[in-house]
């Protein structure tokens, strides 16, 4: 899953480059998804009115969408942004709120037939980082997901088009990232994909030593989506460097085929 952020605040690339061409090279490096953002969901990020919102994304997922044969996910936890960009070709809703966050989500995912990715997440954009507290890191972000899969059957999103993201980042310090990382295993028992977005994220700089440069993360991305993926744990990696993991991971599947 390509990462294409059309925003101006991203806390990795925003306003960097050409959200189109961008898009348009990830396919080329071998993007399977492309997931489209017009919010950052960066800590502190500020909220983006839905208007702007489309603004940004709904000209880019149209383009998109004739040129392109993967399919196109929408980032977004507003309800109307998400309706819109399923119009406009978007094939996929991931919303780091689980649907939670705006009321009418759960209706326009319910009428849809699009996939659906599911976050776990501690707090908001806003509030998130502010002293994350667990009890027991691993076993809440499984419960709260176990539960929010019935929760949704119950409103009429079967299970299977739902893959779940265990919010790698999303309320969370640097140990809890790790815990959970190194425990994903325990979400295997819910039966549902894996989307596992660690691209860039701060804990990998952190533990590097490489704070303030978020495009250095990309070595530590790779070393992590690889060793997740290996372990069977991971069917979608979320990340920005689509062509850094894509290759690494054929020639790592190329080693390991021979072993």
């Amino acid at each position: 899953m390509g990462i294409v952020n059309a925003t101006p605040d991203s806390f990795s690339d925003g306003g960097a480059y050409d959200p189109l061409e961008h898009a348009l090279a990830l396919v080329h490096d071998g993007a399977d998804i492309l997931d489209i953002g017009g919010e950052s969901t960066r800590p502190g990020a500020a909220v983006v009115d839905p208007v702007e919102e489309l603004r940004r994304v709904l000209p880019l997922i149209s383009k998109l969408a004739s040129m392109v044969k993967v399919p196109i996910s929408i980032d977004t936890s507003k309800a109307i942004v998400a309706r819109e960009a399923l119009a406009a070709g978007a094939r996929i809703i991931n919303d780091v709120s689980a649907l939670s966050a705006d009321q009418e989500m759960v209706e326009v995912a319910a009428g849809s037939q699009a996939g659906i990715v599911a976050m776990h997440r501690q707090g908001t954009p806003q509030t998130m980082q502010n002293n994350p507290h667990y009890e027991d890191v691993v076993r809440e972000v499984a419960n709260y997901l176990k539960l929010r899969l019935f929760d949704l059957a119950q409103l009429g999103i079967a299970p299977e088009r739902i893959a779940l993201d265990p919010g790698i980042g999303f309320g969370k310090g640097t140990q809890h990232n790790l815990q959970l990382l190194s425990h994903l295993d325990q979400l295997m028992g819910l039966d549902r994909p894996i989307c596992l977005g660690v691209s860039r994220k701060g804990f990998i700089n952190r533990t590097l030593g490489l704070e303030g440069h978020p495009e250095a993360g990309d070595f530590g991305t790779v070393g992590v989506m690889l060793y997740a993926v290996s372990k069977g744990w991971v069917q979608i990696a979320r990340v920005h460097n689509v062509k850094a993991f894509h290759d690494a991971a054929r020639l790592f599947l190329a080693v390991d085929g021979m072993a």
